[in-house]
């Protein structure tokens, strides 16, 4: 689940992995989101975990961002 914070309005979320190789290949997948959709949030990685926050214009979360986090877990669940 997706974290939906306030100040700055930003939606997060943690990835835990057990393998760093695994890590590589979903920052890949990542990656081409990113030029698919435009949108690039902060990331953050480490042994065994990678952390994203997508930094929004409003309060609501927009759709383009919605599908966004949406393949991301989806990205997530393939591992």
């Amino acid at each position: 689940m997706w974290n939906h914070r306030e100040s700055p309005s930003r939606i997060e979320k943690r990835f835990e992995f057990e393998e760093y190789q695994k890590i590589s290949i979903f920052l890949k997948k990542i990656d081409q989101l990113c030029k698919e959709k435009n949108i690039y949030p902060n990331i953050s990685f480490g042994k065994n975990f990678v952390s994203v926050s997508i930094f929004l214009d409003s309060e609501s979360i927009p759709s383009s961002e919605k599908e966004f986090s949406i393949r991301l877990d989806n990205y997530y669940l393939e591992k």
